[in-house]
């Protein structure tokens, strides 16, 4: 009787121990999904500043004004 309690302790711990380990290896995964994740918005944050100070340097004169451009054609 001692014996079969202790083999299916055993099989218990065996199992946590296997659980352990693939939750181990998830949160692993995850990280370094979320660093990558987290590098990627950096680059694209830096890039939306690069556009918006193009945007904010540019000169109004560089656009059309509307009442000096002509009508197309087919008006």
């Amino acid at each position: 009787m001692n014996d079969k309690r202790l083999q299916e302790q055993a099989q218990r711990i065996d199992a946590l121990e296997c659980q352990l380990a693939f939750q181990e290896q998830t949160i692993d995964e995850l990280n370094e999904a979320l660093s990558q994740q987290q590098l990627l918005i950096n680059k694209m944050q830096e890039q939306m500043r690069f556009v918006v100070g193009k945007i904010k340097s540019m000169n109004t004169s560089n656009l059309a004004d509307e009442s000096e451009e002509t009508p197309p054609p087919h008006y």
